[in-house]
């Protein structure tokens, strides 16, 4: 089969010939149809993310495609071949098949086509839980999102929305912000302009940040949030990591949560199927949309990287095989 192999850090991955992969008990094998690009794709390429594997090995978390083979014996019974499935793994995505345990599979209805699918895990993923499960947000309440036209701040704007929040965001530049408006958000913030801390707090303050940015916009959010506010510290695009001064959580008696969505892959599989199973159990007619901005080809994943690299995708980019 054919995978990208990362074999330095620093380098852009490379296509290579692998022998095929033979799953075991335990285990199924899965036809990759699609895969979902992340920013953290490219740190793994630059050798910054807190997940680090022995190079050379294939990225990429996230995938759709159908089982082709499910061997019987030790561990959880899996789907039966021709099932169409989505799915998640620390590493391995970016491959023609991946061999994954049962439960880091979801099954998939049929209205979730492949590139729908490949673009749900990590972004509605985390979304999900750092929303319900973390930050425990209530209607009414309001909800400031950083990177809103990225995958992961698109997909937290849209459920916050439908969990009946009033949802403010900030991006750059006012076609960034069209698209944040368009899934949801109540009030825009151009994250190149503003007076972030005050904008917020002329607004009433916040109740629930998300934030994957981190630097200034982590800084300026502390100091707008209201009594009792959750802040989710979900990622640093900005590449500054916060220092958090602990005088100003102790005042307004805010909370600080970290997430890593993928951190849960290997103790708590379970945790993050069920999410994603409830997610995809969404009736029909009220399915999340997978804001999908760009598709590339199997063959030009260093295409992919680049347009999440430069910034010109407003949405998750989708590798399709």
């Amino acid at each position: 089969m054919r995978a990208w192999r990362l074999e330095r850090h620093g380098t852009a991955p490379i296509l290579r010939a692998l022998p095929e992969p033979v799953p075991g008990p335990g285990e199924v094998l899965v036809q990759v149809a699609t895969a979902g690009l992340n920013f953290a794709d490219l740190l793994i390429q630059e050798g910054r993310y807190q997940d680090r594997h022995p190079l050379p090995f294939t990225p990429g978390f996230e995938f759709a495609g159908t089982v082709i083979a499910c061997p019987t014996g030790a561990g959880s019974p899996g789907p039966a071949p021709g099932t169409r499935v989505m799915g998640f793994a620390r590493y391995g995505a970016f491959a023609e098949r991946i061999i994954v345990p049962p439960a880091h599979l979801v099954l998939r209805p049929d209205h979730v086509g492949d590139v729908d699918a490949a673009a749900l895990p990590v972004a509605y993923g985390t979304a999900q839980l750092a929303l319900s499960d973390k930050a425990r947000l209530q209607a009414g309440e309001t909800v400031f999102v950083t990177g809103s036209a990225g995958g992961v701040g698109l997909a937290a704007v849209e459920l916050a929305n439908r969990m009946g929040a009033r949802v403010i965001a900030s991006a750059r530049g006012a076609q960034r912000l069209a698209v944040a408006e368009a899934a949801g958000a109540r009030h825009l913030i151009d994250s190149d302009k503003a007076n972030l801390k005050d904008v917020l707090r002329a607004l009433g303050g916040v109740d629930v940040v998300f934030d994957t940015v981190g630097g200034v916009a982590f800084e300026a959010a502390l100091r707008a949030c209201n009594q009792d506010a959750r802040m989710l510290a979900v990622g640093f695009a900005s590449g500054e990591v916060p220092q958090i001064p602990a005088n100003q959580l102790l005042v307004r008696n805010v909370t600080v949560i970290g997430l890593w969505w993928g951190g849960y892959i290997g103790p708590a599989p379970g945790l993050l199927r069920d999410g994603l199973a409830a997610l995809l159990a969404i009736p029909q007619e009220r399915a999340l949309p997978s804001h999908v901005s760009n598709v590339v080809a199997f063959d030009e994943l260093p295409r992919g990287l680049e347009l999440l690299r430069d910034r010109k995708a407003m949405g998750k980019v989708v590798l399709q095989l």
